[in-house]
């Protein structure tokens, strides 16, 4: 039997929630969601899946007590090892898990991580399946950007992702765009 739940957690960029799934002898998370400056993560959370009970558990707590470190400016290593990629279809996770990889105050652009995975000319489908990380700030895509320094989009909305990058010491020019030598790939 697998029960879902979900804890939703106040944030300086408004609430974030963890949905996870507990089994018999472990705990996965299914998804995260982020406010953005229109709907808040615990109407995306009720709309996305329509039984699921509010919960707790010292495993989440703990990883929302993480994510609300890093979303205050605190540099956090997070485990991959709760995370179910099952949804993920196989492209997704390899950007996903090539995403993971970029360092703190680095970047890089959709069409380096898609020369990565090797997908020549796949720009497009690296922002498509970032577009959809059901991870945010545990795969941290808001260290991609376009190859022309914008910043491209964000579940949490484009001011968030330029806060989290000047967190993470990432400067931006008069025209908000990404000013680094620090390219990732």
């Amino acid at each position: 039997m697998v029960n879902r739940f979900y804890t939703t957690f106040s944030s300086p960029f408004g609430s974030f929630s963890i949905i996870w799934e507990e089994k018999v002898t472990d705990l996965q998370i299914q998804r995260i969601f982020l406010s953005d400056p229109k709907i808040n993560s615990e109407k995306k959370t009720l709309d996305a899946f329509k039984m699921i009970k509010s919960g707790s558990s010292s495993t989440i707590d703990s990883l929302g007590s993480n994510i609300l470190l890093f979303l205050k400016g605190k540099a956090m290593n997070f485990d991959l090892k709760l995370i179910n990629f099952d949804k993920c279809y196989e492209i997704q996770r390899k950007v996903l898990l090539v995403e993971y990889n970029i360092p703190r105050g680095w970047v890089s652009t959709y069409k380096r991580i898609a020369d990565k995975i090797g997908i020549p000319k796949g720009a497009r489908v690296v922002g498509n399946a970032l577009a959809k990380n059901p991870f945010p700030i545990i795969i941290p895509c808001h260290r991609a950007i376009k190859s022309n320094g914008e910043l491209g989009g964000f579940q949490g909305g484009i001011e968030m992702k330029r806060i989290l990058l000047e967190m993470e010491g990432i400067e931006f020019s008069n025209r908000g765009k990404v000013i680094t030598n620090k390219i990732f790939y």
